[in-house]
């Protein structure tokens, strides 16, 4: 090998490094100062009833994150008539390729390829709470005093996972990673019942992950917690990812539930879990869904099924903009009411190495929730009119 190839190399190999170094110094240094300082939440004793409006820590003992430590969820009590309950995002593993690289903060800045978070730890607290619709402390929040339920999330199987896989991690050793997404979903449902028992207006909520399985578990929740709830919502918030291996993920690697792993007949397994949903339950839900127009995140995991590159740029992001206005098309067509907020934030993401360009991903818990889009509308209100029978489209001539 030439001298120069070699000490480019070389110069590569320790590029990453630092930048590994730089982002594990980061996450350490925010869980640091979320644990010891006010801004750690408390956890909420088993006999112990919630202040209202502070948010809390409720372990849920059954729960198991994909590496196999502690599970637990965040509530917040407010209003007893309106609850949201949120199904969080933290990425997917679909394969043994993908399951043997979860996400730390030196893989993310150094950009090693990595798919999602395997555990809950005090870094991840700040993907959950306080930030976007989940803001506690900003008096224009217009959901500041509803009550809020964070269903977690840490296994990669979208909420619906029930198994113990095995496969080789990215050392070669013989490794597991508990599939455990709907064992703990239920298991949390059940202790959220224990705390909000009769709401009047029920928000079904996710991004990422979660708004895969918005309408994956968005029955479940009416039909096992909820059932006497006439006023409901379901919002996915950035929830598109076509592969066509969904199908045997589902059933063969999560082990999800019959019924979820039968309606996959696509590529898109969101338009088939909305499909399964409306074809269920009609019109008894008010249906929204939400998208930035060039997601650079959601482009790199469709750029890795595709092309075997874990890596957003302007190429796949087009491509993805395509496929947006497909997606768009097809829920249309399940429901004529179908709503849709679509914006065009652009990502400001530095940090993330191989990540250029390209605009938000997710936006319900992110600071542009309160901010205009290019037709001048905040998801916030178009969000906060939907749950009040004013339900509009925002931001469809980004996609025209």
């Amino acid at each position: 090998m030439p001298q120069k190839q070699q000490t480019n190399i070389d110069n590569l190999k320790r590029g990453l490094a630092f930048a590994y170094r730089v982002g594990d110094y980061f996450e350490n240094s925010v869980s640091d100062m979320i644990a010891n300082t006010h801004l750690g939440v408390a956890k909420l004793g088993d006999n112990e009833e919630p202040s209202i409006n502070t948010w809390y820590r409720v372990d849920i003992p059954k729960g198991l994150t994909g590496d196999g430590s502690e599970y637990y969820i965040y509530i917040k009590k407010g209003s007893p008539r309106n609850l949201l309950i949120f199904l969080s995002g933290g990425g997917v593993a679909w394969n043994s390729y993908t399951a043997a690289r979860p996400s730390s903060g030196g893989t993310i800045t150094a950009g090693i390829p990595n798919f999602y978070w395997s555990n809950l730890r005090p870094f991840t607290q700040i993907m959950n709470i306080r930030s976007g619709i989940t803001e506690d402390i900003n008096p224009r929040n217009k959901f500041k005093n509803f009550s809020q339920v964070i269903i977690t999330y840490a296994t990669g199987d979208l909420h619906v996972g029930n198994n113990d896989y095995e496969f080789k991690n990215s050392e070669g050793a013989d490794d597991v990673i508990h599939f455990h997404g709907y064992t703990n979903f239920r298991s949390a449902m059940e202790m959220v019942k224990k705390y909000f028992k009769t709401p009047k207006k029920l928000l079904i909520a996710g991004d990422s992950a979660g708004a895969f399985a918005v309408p994956a578990l968005a029955g479940e929740i009416v039909d096992d917690y909820y059932p006497k709830c006439e006023d409901i919502t379901v919002l996915s918030d950035s929830g598109q990812f076509l592969y066509d291996g969904w199908r045997d993920t589902a059933r063969d690697i999560w082990k999800a539930p019959d019924e979820l792993w039968q309606a996959i007949t696509s590529d898109n397994i969101t338009v088939d879990w909305y499909r399964r949903l409306y074809n269920k339950y009609g019109d008894r839900f008010r249906y929204l869904y939400s998208s930035s127009t060039h997601d650079y995140l959601l482009s790199a995991y469709y750029n890795d099924v595709a092309n075997k590159i874990f890596a957003s740029d302007k190429d796949i992001q087009a491509e993805f903009y395509e496929q947006l206005k497909v997606m768009l098309t097809q829920l249309r067509q399940i429901n004529p009411e179908f709503h849709f907020y679509i914006n065009n934030f652009k990502n400001k993401m530095v940090m993330k190495s191989g990540m250029k360009g390209g605009t938000i991903h997710t936006n319900i818990r992110n600071l542009n929730f309160h901010l205009p889009n290019a037709e001048g509308v905040s998801m916030e209100k178009w969000l906060y009119d939907a749950l009040h029978d004013r339900c509009y489209d925002s931001g469809m001539s980004l996609v025209e």
